[in-house]
């Protein structure tokens, strides 16, 4: 495969100072846009009667999410700012120097030894993502040695992101790119 065949990652979208999955919820809707619509999709007979979806826009990115699964406006309301933490995480970079690097207060809270035990459903995990894609990125896709800057092993670092499929998918493509063999499942 020549080198414009292989899959690229899409350009990261660059930030400077705090990394926006990170801020405290009153933060992140002050920087945001929410809208809600109605949508076409399952739901039944009481589908369309109220405008039950919810499209937020993260406006210093451009970062933007819909979520219209639900029949609940606030249940809707919910995922979308969990699914857009999510994105955040995953599109969002910040420029990391991974020889001078210091691993935030909630690493270093949550990390065990060497592990990083968080569930994904957790409030943390976005926040903690976009720390470890942040230095995946910087490290030149080479999970090891980010392993290796954020103190926990290379296994840990690859089940943090394995919980995102989208994070998981831009690792490997970025991998893929440099002509590495590709993180399994």
């Amino acid at each position: 495969m020549s080198d414009e065949q292989k899959p690229q990652p899409r350009p990261p979208i660059m930030v400077k100072g705090v990394h926006p999955s990170t801020l405290d919820e009153t933060s992140l809707r002050r920087e945001c846009e929410e809208t809600f619509g109605r949508q076409r999709g399952p739901g039944g007979q009481h589908r369309n009667r109220r405008d039950s979806a919810v499209h937020l826009q993260h406006m210093p990115t451009g970062v933007e999410i819909i979520a219209a699964e639900r029949r609940s406006q606030a249940d809707n309301r919910r995922v979308a700012w969990r699914r857009l933490r999510l994105k955040l995480a995953r599109a969002v970079r910040r420029r990391v120097d991974t020889n001078n690097y210091q691993c935030s207060e909630l690493w270093e809270e949550r990390r065990q030894g060497n592990k990083i035990p968080v569930s994904p459903t957790h409030k943390d995990y976005p926040p903690l993502l976009s720390e470890a894609m942040d230095v995946i990125e910087a490290r030149a896709w080479d999970v090891a040695g980010a392993a290796g800057t954020l103190h926990v092993t290379m296994s840990q670092l690859v089940r943090l992101i394995r919980h995102d499929a989208g994070a998981f998918e831009r690792v490997n493509r970025g991998r893929a790119a440099r002509g590495w063999h590709l993180l399994r499942k």
